[in-house]
Protein backbone atom coordinates (compact mmCIF):
# COMPACT_ATOMS: atom_id res chain seq x y z
CA UNK A 1 0.00 0.00 0.00
CA UNK A 2 1.24 3.50 -0.84
CA UNK A 3 2.26 5.40 2.26
CA UNK A 4 0.41 8.69 2.65
CA UNK A 5 0.98 11.79 4.69
CA UNK A 6 -1.30 14.55 5.96
CA UNK A 7 -0.96 17.97 4.35
CA UNK A 8 -3.51 20.66 5.05
CA UNK A 9 -5.95 18.03 6.24
CA UNK A 10 -5.90 16.16 2.88
CA UNK A 11 -4.13 12.95 1.98
CA UNK A 12 -1.43 13.43 -0.69
CA UNK A 13 0.01 10.32 -2.39
CA UNK A 14 3.68 10.23 -3.36
CA UNK A 15 4.37 10.57 -7.08
CA UNK A 16 7.37 9.72 -9.27
CA UNK A 17 6.97 12.96 -11.18
CA UNK A 18 8.66 16.22 -10.34
CA UNK A 19 6.50 18.85 -8.64
CA UNK A 20 5.62 21.73 -10.97
CA UNK A 21 8.06 24.59 -10.92
CA UNK A 22 6.92 27.89 -9.49
CA UNK A 23 4.96 29.74 -12.14
CA UNK A 24 6.80 32.92 -13.19
CA UNK A 25 5.08 36.22 -12.70
CA UNK A 26 3.13 37.16 -15.79
CA UNK A 27 3.90 40.39 -17.50
CA UNK A 28 1.21 43.03 -17.33
CA UNK A 29 -0.21 44.64 -20.42
CA UNK A 30 1.43 47.97 -19.48
CA UNK A 31 4.88 46.43 -19.24
CA UNK A 32 4.70 44.73 -22.65
CA UNK A 33 6.89 41.82 -23.72
CA UNK A 34 10.60 41.96 -23.09
CA UNK A 35 12.74 42.73 -26.15
CA UNK A 36 13.75 39.50 -27.88
CA UNK A 37 11.33 37.40 -25.83
CA UNK A 38 9.48 34.63 -27.73
CA UNK A 39 5.93 35.49 -28.71
CA UNK A 40 3.40 34.13 -26.24
CA UNK A 41 0.98 31.40 -27.18
CA UNK A 42 -2.70 31.10 -26.38
CA UNK A 43 -2.03 30.27 -22.71
CA UNK A 44 0.71 32.82 -22.24
CA UNK A 45 3.50 30.25 -22.66
CA UNK A 46 6.44 30.97 -24.99
CA UNK A 47 6.06 29.29 -28.36
CA UNK A 48 8.96 26.91 -29.09
CA UNK A 49 11.23 27.75 -31.96
CA UNK A 50 10.47 25.57 -35.03
CA UNK A 51 12.88 22.64 -35.32
CA UNK A 52 15.13 22.75 -38.40
CA UNK A 53 14.12 20.29 -41.10
CA UNK A 54 16.22 17.12 -41.13
CA UNK A 55 18.54 16.88 -44.10
CA UNK A 56 20.63 14.11 -45.57
CA UNK A 57 23.16 13.81 -48.36
CA UNK A 58 21.57 13.47 -51.75
CA UNK A 59 23.42 10.36 -52.88
CA UNK A 60 22.64 8.65 -49.56
CA UNK A 61 18.91 9.42 -49.85
CA UNK A 62 18.86 8.02 -53.38
CA UNK A 63 20.81 4.93 -52.30
CA UNK A 64 18.47 4.34 -49.34
CA UNK A 65 15.59 4.45 -51.81
CA UNK A 66 17.21 1.55 -53.66
CA UNK A 67 18.15 3.46 -56.82
CA UNK A 68 21.74 2.24 -56.79
CA UNK A 69 24.94 2.14 -54.77
CA UNK A 70 26.37 5.38 -53.39
CA UNK A 71 29.31 5.31 -55.79
CA UNK A 72 27.04 4.71 -58.75
CA UNK A 73 24.75 7.56 -57.72
CA UNK A 74 27.68 9.93 -57.27
CA UNK A 75 28.54 9.21 -60.91
CA UNK A 76 24.95 9.98 -61.92
CA UNK A 77 25.17 13.33 -60.12
CA UNK A 78 28.47 14.19 -61.83
CA UNK A 79 26.96 13.22 -65.19
CA UNK A 80 24.09 15.67 -64.68
CA UNK A 81 21.40 12.99 -64.43
CA UNK A 82 20.11 14.29 -61.07
CA UNK A 83 18.45 17.63 -60.30
CA UNK A 84 17.15 19.23 -57.10
CA UNK A 85 14.36 21.79 -57.39
CA UNK A 86 14.97 21.95 -61.16
CA UNK A 87 18.65 22.84 -60.64
CA UNK A 88 21.59 20.52 -61.44
CA UNK A 89 22.66 18.62 -58.34
CA UNK A 90 26.23 18.46 -57.04
CA UNK A 91 28.12 15.81 -55.10
CA UNK A 92 27.82 16.30 -51.34
CA UNK A 93 24.56 18.26 -51.62
CA UNK A 94 22.14 17.92 -48.72
CA UNK A 95 18.39 17.73 -49.19
CA UNK A 96 15.30 17.74 -47.02
CA UNK A 97 11.70 16.51 -47.28
CA UNK A 98 10.65 19.74 -49.03
CA UNK A 99 13.10 19.32 -51.93
CA UNK A 100 12.00 17.88 -55.27
CA UNK A 101 14.55 15.44 -56.67
CA UNK A 102 14.48 14.17 -60.24
CA UNK A 103 16.56 11.42 -61.82
CA UNK A 104 16.71 11.53 -65.62
CA UNK A 105 13.88 14.08 -65.46
CA UNK A 106 11.57 11.80 -63.48
CA UNK A 107 10.43 12.87 -60.01
CA UNK A 108 11.67 10.54 -57.25
CA UNK A 109 9.69 10.15 -54.04
CA UNK A 110 12.19 9.81 -51.18
CA UNK A 111 11.41 8.68 -47.68
CA UNK A 112 13.45 10.31 -44.97
CA UNK A 113 12.38 7.96 -42.19
CA UNK A 114 14.49 4.87 -41.59
CA UNK A 115 13.45 2.01 -43.85
CA UNK A 116 13.98 -1.67 -43.23
CA UNK A 117 16.81 -3.13 -45.31
CA UNK A 118 15.78 -6.15 -47.35
CA UNK A 119 18.13 -8.84 -48.63
CA UNK A 120 17.43 -11.57 -51.19
CA UNK A 121 19.41 -14.72 -51.94
CA UNK A 122 19.12 -15.98 -55.52
CA UNK A 123 20.53 -19.19 -56.95
CA UNK A 124 21.54 -18.06 -60.42
CA UNK A 125 21.63 -20.76 -63.11
CA UNK A 126 23.86 -20.59 -66.17
CA UNK A 127 22.36 -18.69 -69.09
CA UNK A 128 21.12 -15.60 -67.22
CA UNK A 129 22.61 -12.12 -67.31
CA UNK A 130 22.97 -9.85 -64.26
CA UNK A 131 21.73 -6.71 -65.98
CA UNK A 132 18.43 -4.95 -66.56
CA UNK A 133 19.24 -4.03 -70.15
CA UNK A 134 20.74 -6.44 -72.66
CA UNK A 135 20.87 -5.68 -76.41
CA UNK A 136 20.84 -9.42 -77.11
CA UNK A 137 17.60 -9.94 -75.20
CA UNK A 138 18.96 -12.63 -72.92
CA UNK A 139 17.12 -13.69 -69.76
CA UNK A 140 17.84 -11.34 -66.86
CA UNK A 141 18.00 -12.34 -63.21
CA UNK A 142 15.98 -9.23 -62.36
CA UNK A 143 12.96 -10.78 -64.06
CA UNK A 144 13.01 -13.56 -61.45
CA UNK A 145 12.90 -11.26 -58.41
CA UNK A 146 9.79 -10.20 -56.50
CA UNK A 147 8.49 -6.69 -57.08
CA UNK A 148 9.58 -4.01 -54.64
CA UNK A 149 7.64 -0.79 -54.08
CA UNK A 150 9.35 2.59 -53.91
CA UNK A 151 12.79 1.40 -55.00
CA UNK A 152 14.64 -1.34 -56.83
CA UNK A 153 16.79 -4.38 -56.13
CA UNK A 154 20.53 -3.76 -56.25
CA UNK A 155 22.79 -6.65 -57.28
CA UNK A 156 25.72 -7.20 -54.93
CA UNK A 157 28.40 -7.95 -57.49
CA UNK A 158 27.75 -10.00 -60.60
CA UNK A 159 28.26 -13.43 -62.09
CA UNK A 160 29.18 -14.20 -65.67
CA UNK A 161 26.50 -15.39 -68.12
CA UNK A 162 28.01 -18.90 -67.99
CA UNK A 163 28.52 -18.93 -64.19
CA UNK A 164 26.05 -19.97 -61.52
CA UNK A 165 25.57 -19.86 -57.78
CA UNK A 166 24.84 -17.37 -55.04
CA UNK A 167 23.77 -13.82 -55.84
CA UNK A 168 22.77 -11.28 -53.21
CA UNK A 169 20.31 -8.45 -53.81
CA UNK A 170 19.36 -5.68 -51.41
CA UNK A 171 17.01 -2.69 -51.30
CA UNK A 172 19.60 -0.70 -49.32
CA UNK A 173 22.20 1.14 -51.40
CA UNK A 174 24.42 1.79 -48.39
CA UNK A 175 24.44 -1.92 -47.53
CA UNK A 176 25.24 -2.82 -51.15
CA UNK A 177 28.14 -0.36 -51.07
CA UNK A 178 29.45 -1.90 -47.85
CA UNK A 179 29.25 -5.42 -49.27
CA UNK A 180 30.98 -4.59 -52.57
CA UNK A 181 33.58 -2.00 -51.66
CA UNK A 182 37.18 -3.25 -52.09
CA UNK A 183 38.16 -1.78 -48.72
CA UNK A 184 35.68 -4.09 -46.98
CA UNK A 185 37.78 -7.09 -48.02
CA UNK A 186 34.76 -9.42 -47.94
CA UNK A 187 35.65 -12.95 -49.01
CA UNK A 188 33.91 -14.75 -51.86
CA UNK A 189 34.18 -18.52 -52.26
CA UNK A 190 33.82 -20.43 -55.52
CA UNK A 191 33.60 -24.07 -56.52
CA UNK A 192 35.58 -24.45 -59.76
CA UNK A 193 35.57 -27.43 -62.10
CA UNK A 194 38.55 -27.55 -64.44
CA UNK A 195 39.66 -29.76 -67.29
CA UNK A 196 42.63 -31.82 -66.14
CA UNK A 197 44.61 -31.77 -62.92
CA UNK A 198 46.16 -28.57 -61.62
CA UNK A 199 49.97 -28.95 -61.34
CA UNK A 200 51.66 -28.00 -58.07
CA UNK A 201 53.60 -25.16 -59.69
CA UNK A 202 50.36 -23.69 -61.03
CA UNK A 203 48.77 -23.90 -57.55
CA UNK A 204 51.67 -21.97 -56.05
CA UNK A 205 51.42 -19.26 -58.69
CA UNK A 206 47.67 -18.87 -58.15
CA UNK A 207 48.12 -18.50 -54.39
CA UNK A 208 51.30 -16.40 -54.37
CA UNK A 209 50.20 -14.04 -57.13
CA UNK A 210 49.83 -14.07 -60.87
CA UNK A 211 50.10 -11.13 -63.26
CA UNK A 212 46.93 -10.25 -65.18
CA UNK A 213 46.36 -7.38 -67.59
CA UNK A 214 44.75 -5.32 -64.80
CA UNK A 215 47.28 -6.13 -62.06
CA UNK A 216 48.42 -8.95 -59.79
CA UNK A 217 45.76 -11.35 -58.50
CA UNK A 218 45.90 -14.27 -56.08
CA UNK A 219 43.57 -16.68 -54.32
CA UNK A 220 43.37 -16.45 -50.55
CA UNK A 221 42.81 -20.18 -50.39
CA UNK A 222 42.91 -23.02 -52.93
CA UNK A 223 41.97 -26.57 -51.89
CA UNK A 224 41.14 -29.70 -53.86
CA UNK A 225 37.48 -30.69 -54.01
CA UNK A 226 37.68 -34.11 -55.64
CA UNK A 227 36.72 -35.34 -59.08
CA UNK A 228 37.61 -38.13 -61.47
CA UNK A 229 38.96 -38.39 -64.99
CA UNK A 230 39.39 -35.10 -66.79
CA UNK A 231 37.13 -33.11 -64.44
CA UNK A 232 38.62 -31.89 -61.16
CA UNK A 233 37.01 -29.63 -58.57
CA UNK A 234 38.73 -26.94 -56.49
CA UNK A 235 37.53 -24.46 -53.87
CA UNK A 236 39.03 -20.97 -54.12
CA UNK A 237 38.49 -17.67 -52.30
CA UNK A 238 38.90 -14.03 -53.33
CA UNK A 239 38.47 -10.75 -51.49
CA UNK A 240 37.78 -8.64 -54.57
CA UNK A 241 35.46 -8.68 -57.56
CA UNK A 242 37.42 -7.90 -60.71
CA UNK A 243 35.95 -8.75 -64.07
CA UNK A 244 35.95 -12.54 -64.73
CA UNK A 245 38.88 -12.82 -62.33
CA UNK A 246 38.58 -16.51 -61.44
CA UNK A 247 38.43 -17.66 -65.04
CA UNK A 248 41.28 -15.39 -66.13
CA UNK A 249 43.53 -16.63 -63.34
CA UNK A 250 43.12 -20.28 -64.33
CA UNK A 251 43.56 -19.40 -68.01
CA UNK A 252 46.83 -17.66 -67.11
CA UNK A 253 48.27 -21.00 -65.93
CA UNK A 254 46.95 -22.91 -68.93
CA UNK A 255 43.88 -24.46 -67.29
CA UNK A 256 40.35 -24.29 -68.73
CA UNK A 257 37.41 -23.73 -66.37
CA UNK A 258 34.43 -25.87 -67.40
CA UNK A 259 32.10 -24.79 -64.59
CA UNK A 260 32.13 -21.99 -62.02
CA UNK A 261 29.79 -21.67 -59.05
CA UNK A 262 29.81 -19.15 -56.23
CA UNK A 263 28.95 -20.87 -52.96
CA UNK A 264 29.53 -18.10 -50.42
CA UNK A 265 29.58 -14.32 -50.20
CA UNK A 266 31.05 -13.12 -46.91
CA UNK A 267 29.12 -14.77 -44.07
CA UNK A 268 26.28 -15.88 -46.38
CA UNK A 269 26.40 -19.46 -47.64
CA UNK A 270 24.36 -20.79 -50.56
CA UNK A 271 21.66 -22.80 -48.74
CA UNK A 272 21.34 -26.43 -49.94
CA UNK A 273 17.54 -26.04 -50.09
CA UNK A 274 17.81 -23.06 -52.47
CA UNK A 275 17.57 -24.73 -55.86
CA UNK A 276 18.49 -23.13 -59.18
CA UNK A 277 16.28 -20.22 -60.15
CA UNK A 278 14.82 -19.92 -56.65
CA UNK A 279 14.73 -16.80 -54.44
CA UNK A 280 14.94 -16.66 -50.64
CA UNK A 281 14.43 -13.46 -48.63
CA UNK A 282 16.23 -13.12 -45.31
CA UNK A 283 14.13 -12.32 -42.27
CA UNK A 284 14.65 -8.95 -40.51
CA UNK A 285 16.53 -10.81 -37.76
CA UNK A 286 18.80 -12.47 -40.32
CA UNK A 287 19.47 -9.14 -42.05
CA UNK A 288 20.43 -7.58 -38.68
CA UNK A 289 22.74 -10.51 -37.96
CA UNK A 290 24.34 -10.15 -41.41
CA UNK A 291 25.01 -6.44 -40.91
CA UNK A 292 26.60 -7.12 -37.51
CA UNK A 293 29.00 -9.63 -39.08
CA UNK A 294 30.24 -7.27 -41.76
CA UNK A 295 33.59 -5.54 -41.20
CA UNK A 296 33.51 -1.82 -40.57
CA UNK A 297 34.35 0.17 -43.69
CA UNK A 298 37.60 2.07 -43.04
CA UNK A 299 37.63 5.81 -43.77
CA UNK A 300 38.44 6.71 -47.36
CA UNK A 301 41.72 8.56 -47.75
CA UNK A 302 41.46 8.92 -51.53
CA UNK A 303 38.97 7.66 -54.13
CA UNK A 304 39.82 4.18 -55.34
CA UNK A 305 40.38 4.08 -59.09
CA UNK A 306 37.70 1.44 -59.60
CA UNK A 307 35.19 2.78 -57.07
CA UNK A 308 32.57 3.58 -59.67
CA UNK A 309 33.03 0.34 -61.59
CA UNK A 310 32.34 -2.26 -58.93
CA UNK A 311 28.61 -2.47 -59.55
CA UNK A 312 29.18 -2.78 -63.31
CA UNK A 313 31.78 -5.55 -63.37
CA UNK A 314 31.16 -9.28 -63.64
CA UNK A 315 33.06 -10.87 -60.80
CA UNK A 316 33.48 -14.41 -62.04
Amino acid sequence: MTRQRKSGGRAAARTPFRPPAARPKRETQDEGPRPGAPQAGRRGRPRPEPAPAATTKLHKALADAGLGSRRELEEWILAGRVSVNNEPAHVGQRIGPQDKVRVNGKLVHLRFADRRSRVLLYHKPEGEIVSRDDPQGRTSVFGKLPRIGGGRWIAVGRLDFNSCGLLLFTSDGALADRLMHPRSGIEREYAVRVVGELPLAAKERLVNGIELEDGVAHFGRLVEGGGEGTNRWYRVTLTEGRNREVRRMFEAVGITVSRLMRVRYGPVQLPPRLKRGMVLELSPEEVSALIKQLPALPPRSAPAPDDGEMSEETEA
